[in-house]
């Protein structure tokens, strides 16, 4: 191990350890904070988490967490805005699906929520959780996912600078020219969808409203690592 590692491994540690004292009180301040500001807990949520994972892939793949064009601040930028669309989707589709549910004729629209929204797990809040994941995966996901590629695309491409970020992006000629399709539909859309963010995301639903985008923000972490394994 190199020394940037122990240094991102003591990092986490100083980040992560205030959870576990509970002297600190930092639990409860986190709470709170999430439930007062949601948008702007994800907006750093994201862009510390998904980051790091994306840093983490780098590591895997060229042996450095950083290096001259990668963009540290923008891909924090960048993700910090799609982490904002992802609470704001996953408050959507927690809300909707339900309804789409009780449309369907499962159950009446009261007894679902009810389900959803009890403490305790059950087969039936499990059920409705999937649901939440799928749809929300199915819709939401793949323009997420394939906007973040181009975002990606244009960071390297002005050389990872805040303001090369804050230039024109090229859709069409990223769209044409240099979005790996067949990694982006076959591999990232295709397979970690269905495999990886289904499960993954109902589990995430249910989990306490206030930890399930700071789960799903790890969760980035997770597929930062998955998709440097497959390059």
């Amino acid at each position: 191990m190199k020394k940037a590692d122990w240094i991102l491994i003591a990092c986490v540690i100083i980040v992560l350890a205030p959870f576990f004292i509970p002297a600190t009180g930092f639990f409860e301040w986190f709470e709170s904070t999430t439930k007062a500001h949601p948008y702007i807990m994800a907006f750093f949520k994201f862009a510390i988490l998904a980051t790091l994972g994306e840093m983490l892939a780098l590591r895997i793949r060229k042996g450095v967490y950083n290096e001259p064009g990668f963009g540290v601040v923008p891909r924090m930028m960048v993700w910090g805005f799609l982490g904002m669309c992802i609470a704001m989707a996953m408050t959507i589709f927690k809300s909707g699906t339900p309804y789409f549910l009780a449309s369907t004729g499962i159950a009446d629209l009261p007894t679902l929520q009810q389900t959803f929204a009890a403490a305790e797990f059950s087969w039936g809040k499990l059920g409705i959780a999937f649901a939440v994941s799928v749809l929300m995966n199915s819709i939401f996901a793949p323009v997420m996912m394939t906007f973040h590629k181009c975002t990606d695309i244009h960071i390297l491409d002005n050389g990872g600078t805040v303001r090369g970020l804050l230039r024109p992006m090229h859709m069409r000629d990223i769209f044409a020219n240099k979005v790996n399709w067949d990694m982006q539909w076959n591999f990232v859309i295709k397979k970690t969808i269905p495999l990886f963010w289904f499960p993954a995301h109902t589990i995430t639903f249910i989990l306490p409203p206030t930890l399930q985008v700071l789960f799903a923000a790890l969760l980035g972490v997770a597929l930062g690592l998955i998709l440097a394994l497959k390059k």
